[in-house]
């Protein structure tokens, strides 16, 4: 058997397995490394400066002659950069395809196409994912609330896929909840063309982020994540999914006060590695060389991590993903049989 769907003869890649754009731990070796194993690599760059992205796009092409994808954050709550500058700069990097959330991708779709790239629209239902292909999408990402990090969506993704699946007629990732290979086998049946996973993916030897971060989501049980907008310094009003930490309990013992009023706000609890104080409730994750109470930082990780028991390299949990499906699919057809 070989697992192959129209999203992998669309992106050009070997398996229909894409690595989320999991914000800053993102890095050219941690994408070159999925990429390399078949599968699509991401960087985000929404966070990070034009000349930034454009080298992490450039690097990534040194390690690898794979696809590959960088994610862009359209809202503009979320960044001091405008996205027509970004996208100009991993454009003229040569990135070959660009992944685009939390906003409407329709102005931008067409310079995409113009650079021979192909452009990828997350969606939270089937009317966002009419309206992203009316666009010129090539690819839709359904994220349902399962999912790690910040959430565009208030809908779980075996409902969310079925419904996008019957709303269009381009190749979709389901994402959210994913994290082993009868989750991408169960995305397959509900109706996508390739699993989206973040979570898994934070916990590999190439993701750039500290240790305790990736000990924090293999410790995990899938009730050990928080939905909820309390890490909102730097990107006010989004809902996101994190593992439960300090700060969370003890906002939740003060009866979970709103913004202005919470336990040890303004108060720094970390620095970045260039020595930029973190605030407590800040959008900030441990990124690797971060010093402090990294616990208490905002540890983004979805309900899979329940399924996430070790830290290994990218490319095997790539290899682990598409043998499991495989095997589950087997096991399923001797069912039907």
């Amino acid at each position: 058997m070989s697992l192959s769907t129209s999203l992998c003869e669309r992106l050009g890649i070997d398996y229909p397995i894409v690595q989320a754009p999991i914000g800053s731990a993102t890095q050219p070796e941690l994408a070159a490394a999925v990429s390399n194993a078949g599968g699509l690599g991401m960087l985000a760059v929404t966070w990070r400066s034009p000349e930034k992205a454009a080298e992490f796009v450039e690097r990534t092409h040194e390690l690898t002659n794979a696809p590959f994808a960088v994610n862009i954050v359209l809202d503009p709550e979320a960044k001091e950069i405008p996205t027509e500058v970004h996208l100009e700069a991993v454009l003229e990097a040569g990135v070959p395809a660009v992944s685009f959330s939390f906003g409407d991708a329709t102005q931008y779709i067409d310079r995409v196409h113009d650079a021979d790239a192909l452009a990828l629209v997350t969606v939270g239902s089937a009317d966002e994912a009419r309206e992203a292909v009316d666009s010129g999408a090539d690819v839709v990402v359904a994220q349902g609330w399962e999912a790690g990090g910040h959430i565009q969506s208030e809908v779980a993704t075996l409902p969310l896929v079925p419904s996008v699946a019957d709303a269009v007629n381009v190749p979709i990732v389901a994402a959210g909840g994913i994290a082993d290979g009868r989750g991408v086998a169960a995305v397959l049946a509900a109706g996508a063309d390739g699993a989206w996973l973040g979570t898994r993916f934070v916990a590999t030897e190439e993701a750039a982020v500290e240790s305790l971060y990736r000990e924090r989501i293999v410790e995990a049980d899938e009730t050990d994540t928080v939905h909820s907008e309390l890490f909102d310094s730097g990107w006010e009003g989004t809902p996101h999914r994190t593992l439960r930490n300090s700060t969370i309990e003890d906002w939740e013992s003060a009866d979970r006060p709103a913004s202005g009023e919470r336990p040890g706000e303004g108060e720094t609890v970390a620095e970045s590695p260039t020595g930029h104080p973190i605030e407590r409730y800040s959008t900030d994750l441990p990124v690797a060389g971060s010093n402090g109470n990294l616990e208490a930082l905002a540890l983004y990780a979805g309900q899979s991590s329940g399924q996430t028991d070790d830290v290994i390299p990218a490319a095997d949990v790539v290899e682990q993903l598409v043998a499991e499906a495989e095997s589950c699919i087997t096991q399923l057809s001797r069912i039907v049989d």
